[in-house]
């Protein structure tokens, strides 16, 4: 599944589940009309058929996406997501440099709700949004740098809960917009680079048949624009 340019990469499978490296600009799922029927789902079923979605990445995003294989095997690695007992790490280039709380892990916690008029879009809405919370930090051994004149920070970030657009909403109400963000930066970060930056890097679960423990991860494909 992974010779041909933007074809998905298969970084695990067994019986119960598979785990594949999604590229940014591909649809978790189809959407509506003949020019969104190419998603990560088709392509994995097209080699196991059995193979059912669990969660999903934006469109814009890159990275590891886990699939079960079967019914049971879905329901379960469902629940493990609603318990929140999936570990999901990211990393992210972000505009200027975010003042960290402490030097371990900052938490943003404001509640996020659709932003109707301007939909897909979210927002943070205090009185009717759903809470919603972010840990993330300076990501370790790199750089703040500039790109295409816009200074940026690489950051590591952790979502606790999981929100339609959670991190690219938080860190743009922090004042720290993602770069190549074309719904919630402003044109000079939006325009910056030729995508988004945020890779799903890291997940951990529990073997949805044997309980053994499991991580795996994944660089991010941005190191041509980090010092």
């Amino acid at each position: 599944m992974s010779d041909a340019p933007g074809a998905i990469t298969l970084v695990h499978a067994d019986a119960a589940f598979l785990v594949l490296d999604k590229p940014a600009g591909l649809l978790c799922v189809p959407g509506r009309g003949a020019d969104k029927q190419d998603a990560l789902s088709a392509r994995a079923q097209a080699v196991y058929p059995d193979a059912l979605i669990v969660h999903r990445l934006d469109m814009a995003t890159s990275g590891l996406v886990l699939m079960a294989r079967g019914i049971e095997n879905q329901r379960r690695l469902s629940a493990a997501f609603e318990a929140r007992k999936v570990a999901k790490r990211y990393f992210a280039l972000v505009a200027g440099t975010p003042e960290a709380s402490s030097p371990e892990w900052s938490s943003i916690e404001l509640p996020i709700g659709a932003d109707w008029p301007n939909r897909p879009k979210q927002r943070i809405d205090l009185e009717r949004g759903r809470a919603s919370v972010t840990r993330w930090r300076p990501a370790q051994g790199v750089k703040a740098q500039q790109h295409s004149g816009v200074p940026y920070t690489p950051i590591e970030l952790e979502p606790v809960t999981g929100r339609t657009h959670q991190l690219r909403v938080h860190m743009t109400a922090i004042g720290h917009p993602l770069l190549g963000d074309k719904l919630y930066a402003p044109p000079p970060i939006a325009d910056a680079v030729n995508r988004l930056m945020l890779h799903a890097a890291a997940l951990g679960f529990e073997h949805p048949v044997t309980g053994e423990c499991l991580q795996f991860a994944n660089a991010a494909p941005f190191w041509e624009y980090l010092p």
